[in-house]
Protein backbone atom coordinates (compact mmCIF):
# COMPACT_ATOMS: atom_id res chain seq x y z
CA UNK A 1 0.00 0.00 0.00
CA UNK A 2 1.09 3.73 -0.55
CA UNK A 3 0.76 6.11 2.38
CA UNK A 4 -1.94 5.65 3.23
CA UNK A 5 -4.63 9.52 3.32
CA UNK A 6 -7.50 7.65 5.08
CA UNK A 7 -7.22 9.24 9.07
CA UNK A 8 -8.89 6.85 11.16
CA UNK A 9 -10.98 8.62 13.38
CA UNK A 10 -10.06 7.04 17.27
CA UNK A 11 -13.05 7.86 18.89
CA UNK A 12 -12.05 6.12 21.74
CA UNK A 13 -11.96 6.61 25.18
CA UNK A 14 -9.29 4.85 27.23
CA UNK A 15 -5.78 4.22 25.80
CA UNK A 16 -6.31 0.36 26.36
CA UNK A 17 -9.47 0.31 23.41
CA UNK A 18 -6.78 2.47 21.16
CA UNK A 19 -4.17 -0.63 21.99
CA UNK A 20 -6.88 -3.30 21.12
CA UNK A 21 -7.81 -1.59 17.90
CA UNK A 22 -4.02 -0.68 16.56
CA UNK A 23 -3.20 -4.17 17.73
CA UNK A 24 -5.40 -5.42 14.80
CA UNK A 25 -3.35 -3.98 12.34
CA UNK A 26 0.21 -5.23 12.90
CA UNK A 27 2.90 -3.89 10.92
CA UNK A 28 0.31 -1.77 9.14
CA UNK A 29 1.35 2.26 9.22
CA UNK A 30 -1.83 3.93 9.43
CA UNK A 31 -2.81 8.05 9.78
CA UNK A 32 -5.03 8.15 13.05
CA UNK A 33 -6.87 11.12 14.16
CA UNK A 34 -6.76 12.07 17.94
CA UNK A 35 -9.69 13.94 19.15
CA UNK A 36 -10.45 16.34 22.36
CA UNK A 37 -12.15 12.91 23.90
CA UNK A 38 -9.21 10.54 23.49
CA UNK A 39 -6.76 13.42 23.95
CA UNK A 40 -8.11 14.74 27.14
CA UNK A 41 -8.45 11.49 28.54
CA UNK A 42 -5.12 10.20 28.01
CA UNK A 43 -2.94 12.63 27.29
CA UNK A 44 0.23 13.29 25.53
CA UNK A 45 1.25 10.04 27.06
CA UNK A 46 -1.52 8.47 24.14
CA UNK A 47 0.42 9.92 21.30
CA UNK A 48 3.80 8.67 22.35
CA UNK A 49 2.43 5.30 22.01
CA UNK A 50 0.75 5.85 18.76
CA UNK A 51 4.15 7.32 17.13
CA UNK A 52 5.95 4.65 18.84
CA UNK A 53 4.14 2.56 16.70
CA UNK A 54 5.34 4.14 13.61
CA UNK A 55 1.74 5.75 12.81
CA UNK A 56 1.15 9.01 11.53
CA UNK A 57 -1.33 11.46 14.25
CA UNK A 58 -3.89 14.30 12.98
CA UNK A 59 -4.12 15.96 16.76
CA UNK A 60 -7.74 17.19 16.31
CA UNK A 61 -8.11 19.94 18.87
CA UNK A 62 -9.76 22.91 17.01
CA UNK A 63 -8.45 25.74 18.29
CA UNK A 64 -10.45 29.01 18.73
CA UNK A 65 -9.17 31.50 20.91
CA UNK A 66 -7.51 34.94 20.64
CA UNK A 67 -4.37 34.86 18.58
CA UNK A 68 -2.22 35.61 21.16
CA UNK A 69 -3.68 32.54 23.25
CA UNK A 70 -3.45 29.99 20.09
CA UNK A 71 0.03 30.90 19.22
CA UNK A 72 0.71 30.14 22.62
CA UNK A 73 -1.07 26.81 22.47
CA UNK A 74 0.56 25.92 18.93
CA UNK A 75 4.14 26.66 20.28
CA UNK A 76 3.04 23.73 22.73
CA UNK A 77 1.63 21.31 20.37
CA UNK A 78 4.57 21.80 17.99
CA UNK A 79 6.59 19.85 20.41
CA UNK A 80 4.27 17.11 20.56
CA UNK A 81 5.83 15.17 16.97
CA UNK A 82 1.91 15.27 15.71
CA UNK A 83 1.53 15.63 11.71
CA UNK A 84 -1.13 17.52 11.53
CA UNK A 85 -3.10 20.16 14.33
CA UNK A 86 -6.09 22.61 13.35
CA UNK A 87 -7.75 25.45 14.17
CA UNK A 88 -11.40 27.01 13.09
CA UNK A 89 -11.04 29.11 10.45
CA UNK A 90 -14.30 31.41 11.56
CA UNK A 91 -11.45 32.77 14.45
CA UNK A 92 -9.80 35.17 11.78
CA UNK A 93 -7.06 35.42 9.68
CA UNK A 94 -5.28 37.11 12.43
CA UNK A 95 -6.00 33.85 14.70
CA UNK A 96 -4.81 31.80 12.62
CA UNK A 97 -1.44 33.36 11.07
CA UNK A 98 -0.58 33.32 14.97
CA UNK A 99 -1.30 29.54 14.76
CA UNK A 100 1.28 29.20 12.11
CA UNK A 101 3.63 31.43 14.37
CA UNK A 102 3.33 29.66 17.14
CA UNK A 103 3.89 26.36 15.02
CA UNK A 104 7.18 27.84 13.87
CA UNK A 105 8.65 29.15 16.83
CA UNK A 106 7.88 25.65 18.92
CA UNK A 107 8.61 22.86 16.00
CA UNK A 108 11.60 20.41 16.22
CA UNK A 109 13.70 20.92 13.52
CA UNK A 110 13.03 22.25 10.28
CA UNK A 111 9.64 20.58 9.70
CA UNK A 112 6.70 21.79 11.59
CA UNK A 113 3.15 20.03 11.74
CA UNK A 114 0.67 20.90 8.86
CA UNK A 115 -2.35 23.32 9.93
CA UNK A 116 -5.51 22.91 8.52
CA UNK A 117 -8.66 25.18 9.31
CA UNK A 118 -12.17 24.09 10.13
CA UNK A 119 -14.51 25.58 7.85
CA UNK A 120 -18.37 24.82 8.60
CA UNK A 121 -18.89 21.40 10.52
CA UNK A 122 -20.08 18.63 8.61
CA UNK A 123 -23.06 18.47 11.19
CA UNK A 124 -24.11 21.92 9.99
CA UNK A 125 -26.66 22.61 7.39
CA UNK A 126 -28.09 26.08 5.75
CA UNK A 127 -31.01 26.04 8.23
CA UNK A 128 -28.74 26.06 11.16
CA UNK A 129 -26.44 29.07 9.73
CA UNK A 130 -29.68 31.08 8.87
CA UNK A 131 -31.64 30.21 12.16
CA UNK A 132 -29.33 29.74 15.05
CA UNK A 133 -26.34 31.34 13.76
CA UNK A 134 -27.27 34.34 11.73
CA UNK A 135 -25.40 33.61 8.21
CA UNK A 136 -27.72 34.36 6.29
CA UNK A 137 -25.11 33.59 3.15
CA UNK A 138 -24.93 30.21 0.84
CA UNK A 139 -23.36 27.49 3.02
CA UNK A 140 -21.09 26.67 0.22
CA UNK A 141 -20.33 30.79 -0.50
CA UNK A 142 -19.22 30.13 3.79
CA UNK A 143 -16.96 27.43 3.28
CA UNK A 144 -14.75 28.72 0.59
CA UNK A 145 -14.78 32.50 1.76
CA UNK A 146 -13.36 30.63 5.38
CA UNK A 147 -11.23 28.19 3.06
CA UNK A 148 -9.82 31.62 0.85
CA UNK A 149 -9.15 33.15 4.72
CA UNK A 150 -7.22 30.37 5.44
CA UNK A 151 -5.22 29.62 2.61
CA UNK A 152 -4.52 33.83 2.49
CA UNK A 153 -3.11 33.03 6.67
CA UNK A 154 -0.78 30.74 5.11
CA UNK A 155 -2.55 27.75 6.42
CA UNK A 156 -1.95 24.03 4.46
CA UNK A 157 -5.44 23.22 4.10
CA UNK A 158 -8.70 23.04 5.46
CA UNK A 159 -11.16 20.70 6.98
CA UNK A 160 -14.37 20.51 5.10
CA UNK A 161 -17.44 18.11 3.97
CA UNK A 162 -16.14 16.05 0.52
CA UNK A 163 -18.83 18.31 -1.09
CA UNK A 164 -17.07 21.31 -1.01
CA UNK A 165 -13.80 20.04 -1.47
CA UNK A 166 -14.07 20.69 -5.41
CA UNK A 167 -15.20 24.01 -5.30
CA UNK A 168 -11.85 25.03 -3.08
CA UNK A 169 -9.51 22.82 -5.21
CA UNK A 170 -11.31 24.95 -8.61
CA UNK A 171 -10.61 28.49 -6.25
CA UNK A 172 -7.28 27.95 -4.10
CA UNK A 173 -5.50 25.27 -6.01
CA UNK A 174 -4.83 20.86 -5.64
CA UNK A 175 -2.26 21.53 -3.57
CA UNK A 176 -4.12 23.14 -0.85
CA UNK A 177 -5.34 20.26 1.58
CA UNK A 178 -9.06 19.80 1.99
CA UNK A 179 -9.59 16.81 4.64
CA UNK A 180 -13.26 15.30 4.83
CA UNK A 181 -14.85 13.79 7.15
CA UNK A 182 -18.70 12.88 6.78
CA UNK A 183 -17.49 9.62 5.38
CA UNK A 184 -19.03 6.39 5.48
CA UNK A 185 -19.42 3.34 3.03
CA UNK A 186 -22.90 3.06 1.79
CA UNK A 187 -24.47 0.33 3.76
CA UNK A 188 -23.82 2.93 7.14
CA UNK A 189 -26.11 5.19 9.18
CA UNK A 190 -24.98 9.02 8.38
CA UNK A 191 -25.61 9.60 12.58
CA UNK A 192 -25.32 12.88 13.69
CA UNK A 193 -23.67 14.21 10.27
CA UNK A 194 -25.40 15.55 7.63
CA UNK A 195 -23.31 16.32 4.37
CA UNK A 196 -21.79 12.54 3.97
CA UNK A 197 -20.42 11.01 1.26
CA UNK A 198 -18.57 7.48 0.50
CA UNK A 199 -15.10 7.07 0.16
CA UNK A 200 -15.42 6.42 -3.66
CA UNK A 201 -17.41 9.42 -4.02
CA UNK A 202 -15.13 11.75 -2.03
CA UNK A 203 -11.94 10.83 -3.91
CA UNK A 204 -14.03 11.58 -7.59
CA UNK A 205 -15.09 14.85 -5.36
CA UNK A 206 -11.17 15.31 -5.04
CA UNK A 207 -10.64 15.07 -1.66
CA UNK A 208 -6.82 15.33 -0.49
CA UNK A 209 -7.62 12.78 2.90
CA UNK A 210 -10.51 11.56 4.47
CA UNK A 211 -11.47 10.78 8.10
CA UNK A 212 -13.07 7.95 8.84
CA UNK A 213 -14.20 6.74 12.12
CA UNK A 214 -17.18 4.54 13.25
CA UNK A 215 -17.73 3.13 9.86
CA UNK A 216 -13.63 1.43 10.59
CA UNK A 217 -13.57 1.43 14.24
CA UNK A 218 -17.31 -0.11 15.16
CA UNK A 219 -17.21 -2.38 12.17
CA UNK A 220 -17.05 -6.57 13.00
CA UNK A 221 -13.97 -6.87 11.30
CA UNK A 222 -12.10 -3.18 11.17
CA UNK A 223 -8.86 -4.84 9.37
CA UNK A 224 -11.14 -5.80 6.20
CA UNK A 225 -13.36 -2.33 6.74
CA UNK A 226 -10.31 -0.37 6.18
CA UNK A 227 -8.60 -2.27 3.30
CA UNK A 228 -12.20 -1.88 1.54
CA UNK A 229 -12.38 1.95 2.31
CA UNK A 230 -8.76 2.15 1.00
CA UNK A 231 -9.61 0.30 -2.50
CA UNK A 232 -12.42 2.91 -2.75
CA UNK A 233 -10.32 5.66 -1.88
CA UNK A 234 -6.88 5.32 -3.14
CA UNK A 235 -6.98 2.53 -5.50
CA UNK A 236 -4.83 -0.77 -5.73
Amino acid sequence: MNESRICIALDFQTKEEVIEFLDRFEDEKLYVKVGMELFYGEGIEMLQLIKQRGHKIFLDLKLHDIPNTVKSAMKQLAKLDVDIVNVHASGSIAMMKAALEGLEEGKKGDKRPLCIAVTCLTSLDQEVLDNELLIHENLEDVVLKWAENAKAAGLDGVVCSPLESKVIHEHLGEEFLTVTPGIRLASDSVNDQKRVTTPAMAKELTSSYIVVGRTITRAENPVETYREVYRQFQGE
